[in-house]
């Protein structure tokens, strides 16, 4: 496995929820105030989102792009398609509200 893998890189904000030879479930935890590792996302994805909050999302070149907060609840998650990441950050805003998402990796096989 790649050592910038976020489950490797950023063990503290993603944890294994599930794996298998076509799935990865990664729980996201990222804290108030807290910025994650540098780190990669090798497959396609869908992020569901439970817990929104303020974010600044960090590039490779560290250039932070801001995102505001999406009205979420746990039953009314917000969903996204994303394509495999390159190195990158993700520092949560808030300083009071935990950001929290589940993210469902597509393994592609070759």
């Amino acid at each position: 496995m790649n050592t910038t893998d976020a489950v490797i890189a950023a063990p503290n904000s993603h944890k294994v929820l599930l794996e298998n030879d076509n799935v990865r479930v990664v729980e996201v935890v990222i804290l108030p105030g807290q910025k994650e590792p540098m780190h990669t996302h090798e497959w396609p994805s869908v992020m569901i989102v439970d817990s929104s909050t303020k974010i600044k999302y960090y590039t490779e070149s560290n250039e932070g792009i801001e995102y505001p907060e999406k009205e979420t609840t746990k039953e009314k998650p917000f969903l996204e398609w994303l394509a495999p990441e390159a190195l990158h950050a993700v520092e949560n805003l808030d300083q009071s509200k935990t950001y929290h998402a589940i993210r469902i990796e597509i393994k592609q096989k070759n």
